[in-house]
């Protein structure tokens, strides 16, 4: 394995060239994720990716799983800082497949809803649904995405050490730590990516290569 210091610019840069060299770009839809804990800011790094793919001609829609969230009775069922609960109840697993990834199969109709439910109101966003042009590119950002077996053409994992996620994970949100911790245990999300990032410090990332 080895560890590229990488400007946030270039990492952009070269996940763009990742993207349009995917089987099947600019002609049917892809699936690309970027996963990682909130403090490593996954959906920061896809909205890097918007304007660069538009350049390439490749449109984009950007979800995050965070609008895909269980309702609160069920995610909440064992308290509001149970780990066990964030890691395995909290994402609508079926619904991000049923609005969002499935959808854009081959063949699929295309049809897209971005947001299905507010995580802080516990309400339906009731936005309407969006077509996904034939060769554009699904943007979804979240955390403990991976190990899913969700249908995605590439994903990226974002990896801080816990030292690091320990340090940037606010006071009221620490409760997620063991969360985290499980999931680098049980589903190894830096070698189950097709690429890993390392951000400890944003503003110096590193990419990791393995043989």
């Amino acid at each position: 394995m080895q560890v590229h210091p990488i400007s946030p610019e270039r990492l952009a840069e070269l996940l763009t060239d990742r993207i349009a060299a995917l089987p099947g770009a600019g002609e049917r839809p892809l699936r690309v994720a970027v996963d990682g804990a909130p403090a490593a800011r996954p959906d920061a790094l896809a909205d890097a990716l918007v304007e660069p793919l538009r350049v390439r001609g490749l449109p984009t829609l950007r979800v995050s799983a965070s609008a895909f969230l269980r309702p609160a009775s069920v995610r909440l069922e064992y308290g509001k800082q149970d780990p066990d609960a964030y890691h395995d109840l909290w994402l609508d697993d079926g619904a991000l497949l049923r609005e969002v990834l499935d959808p854009l199969e081959p063949g699929g109709t295309g049809r897209v809803l971005p947001s299905l439910r507010d995580p802080a109101t516990d309400r339906a966003t009731r936005v309407p649904y969006t077509t996904l042009p034939a060769g554009g590119v699904l943007l979804l950002d979240g955390a403990l995405l991976l190990g899913r077996w969700l249908p995605l053409e590439l994903t990226v994992h974002l990896a801080l050490t816990p030292a690091a996620l320990g340090r940037r994970t606010p006071p009221e949100e620490r409760w997620t730590l063991p969360a985290f911790a499980r999931y680098t245990a049980e589903t190894v999300p830096a070698e189950a990516a097709d690429l890993t990032v390392r951000v400890d410090d944003p503003r110096h990332p590193a990419l990791v290569e393995r043989p």
